[in-house]
């Protein structure tokens, strides 16, 4: 894994579709070839990766959100696992 500066703006990969699925009760992310079922940590941050905010603007966010420090890593961690299945592309 590689690690993912605080400026990239990461954004749903093409080809890939991130939704809200009820009977699934997660957030799943689509693809031609199948579907992905995220765990609600992984579908918050995905949820936030719109290429527009960088990393600390989504770490910064979730820790606001949930009432939680020190995100940073686990966030980062994701969404370098996120770059390398191809789910997301960054934006410098």
């Amino acid at each position: 894994m590689t690690d993912v500066p605080a400026t990239a703006r990461p954004a749903i990969a093409h080809g890939m579709r991130l939704q809200w699925e009820p009977a699934q009760e997660a957030h799943v992310l689509l693809y031609p070839e199948g579907m992905v079922k995220l765990n609600s940590s992984a579908g918050a941050i995905m949820s936030r990766c719109d290429g527009v905010r960088t990393v600390a603007d989504i770490v910064a966010d979730l820790e606001r959100t949930y009432a939680l420090t020190g995100l940073a890593g686990d966030v980062g961690a994701f969404v370098a696992l996120a770059v390398e299945k191809h789910w997301v592309e960054l934006r410098e």
